[in-house]
Formats: C-alpha cells, sequence, structure tokens
C-alpha cells in the first residue's frame, strides 16, 4: 500500500524528544498508512527508541505533534495508548519470566475491549504462533530467545492493535528465527490489517519486510524513501549493511 492513498494511522510532525534536558530526538516526521509496513533503521543511540516511546506516551515530547486515527495523542499518558490500539514491544519483549506463556498472553488482554474478546483473540494467536500453543503452560523465563520475542509480539496481538511498535524484535536472535518472526508479523499484517512501525538495526531485514523506510542519525531523520530505494542505496548500503 502507498502512503497517501488513504488517511494515515500514524502521523508524526516535526518531533522532538529527550531525556532530561539533553535532546535524542530533533524534528523528526514521518507517516504509517493503513497496513503498512515502515522500519526506522539507524545506529545504536540514532534515536530510534526514543521515538518510539515519545509516540506511545513514555516520554512527553519537547515539541511537536503525534496524530493517531485522526487524533491527537502528543501528551496522551502511556496507560491509554493500548486502548485507543497503539501497543508498543519494547526492546528484549519484557515478558514475566515466572508466569505461564498463557498467563503472558492474558495480560495482553487487559483493557475492556479486548477482554470482552479475549477467548477469540486467543485462538487466533495460537493458532498463528503454534508454538506458543505447545508451551502454553510453560514458564515464559524457559523460552528460547525466539519464542520469548514470538510470545511479546503475541501478548500485544491481544491488545487488539491498529498500529504495532516493534522496538529491536531480531536483536540476539539467530537469523532462522529472525527470519520466522518477521514472517509472523508479515502475516499478521496480512490477516489483521495492522500497520507496523519496526525499530531496527538490522537494516537488511527491515527494509526487505518494509515498505517504506527512514533513517534516523543523531536524532535526525536524514533520509526516506520506499524500502526498494533504500535497499539498493549506495550509502545505505555502505553505512549501514557493510556492503
Amino acid at each position: 500500500m502507498k502512503a497517501g492513498m488513504m488517511q494515515s494511522i500514524l502521523r508524526v510532525e516535526s518531533l522532538s524528544s529527550g531525556y532530561g534536558r539533553v535532546p535524542a530526538l530533533e524534528g523528526v516526521s514521518l507517516d504509517v498508512s493503513p497496513g503498512e509496513i515502515v522500519s526506522v533503521i539507524g545506529a545504536n543511540g540514532a534515536g530510534k527508541s526514543t521515538l518510539l516511546l515519545t509516540i506511545a506516551g513514555h516520554l512527553r515530547p519537547f515539541s511537536g505533534k503525534v496524530v493517531f486515527d485522526g487524533q491527537d495523542v502528543t501528551s496522551m499518558p502511556a496507560h491509554e495508548a493500548a486502548p485507543r490500539g497503539m501497543v508498543m514491544v519494547p526492546e528484549g519483549g519484557r515478558l514475566f519470566p515466572f508466569m505461564t506463556v498463557l498467563e503472558n498472553l492474558q495480560l495482553g488482554a487487559y483493557h475492556r475491549v479486548a477482554r470482552e474478546r479475549m477467548a477469540q483473540t486467543l485462538d487466533e494467536v495460537m493458532a498463528t504462533f503454534p508454538i506458543l500453543a505447545e508451551r502454553r503452560d510453560q514458564l515464559a523465563g524457559r523460552l528460547s530467545g525466539g519464542e520469548r520475542q514470538m510470545c511479546a509480539v503475541a501478548r500485544a496481538v491481544m491488545s487488539l492493535p491498529k498500529l504495532l511498535m516493534l522496538d529491536e524484535p531480531s536483536l540476539g536472535l539467530a537469523p532462522i528465527m529472525v527470519d520466522r518472526l518477521f514472517d509472523k508479523v508479515a502475516g499478521l499484517v496480512e490477516s489483521k490489517g495492522l500497520s507496523v512501525l519496526l525499530v531496527e538495526q538490522n537494516v537488511g531485514n527491515a527494509l526487505r519486510l518494509a515498505q517504506r523506510g527512514c533513517i534516523l542519525d543523531h536524532g535526525q531523520l536524514v533520509k526516506s524513501g520506499s524500502a526498494e530505494e533504500l535497499l539498493h542505496d549506495e550509502d545505505v548500503q555502505r553505512t549501514y549493511m557493510g556492503l
């Protein structure tokens, strides 16, 4: 789906943010259309996680605007994000290790609408992630790294998201598990019409999954375009892909 064909599910305008008085993000603008995957790539410390944390309401921006599903949510508290349909999977997934896979998934359906549909959504999640169905009674802390990340994504799906924000989901995973995880994300977009904002250091995989990409460098958006264009951009290949 091409950007601009319909109203964006997410629009970020000139967003600046940081920690205390220290800026980590300066004047960033981007948008995500319904059913689209947009990858934000860049080196460690480029401001990628800060971008997601600010959009999700965990950080208050210094300036700029965040519009989600047609509503200005710039000052929205983080706990109101999921009920509106904006769900973030933080770096590392952050499961509850001493709870079972099933209990972790059930926690994802914490707001009223998600609770009402929990049984149906759980069946769908188990069908999408059969390894979690096999491990449903296992403690989450005993899952492999790839299984933990799949469980974190599945828990987010239990919240009935319109926009799924993924922070470095491939971090620490073997290449085969990265491929499996990204295949699952692509399947969710196809089957549920989700939009995805993906933050990644794994540039090749991130751009192959996405329709469009944005490059952050020292808190600033330095380049954007179709994923195909960025994959074949010589500067991107040299700087971020080691080619």
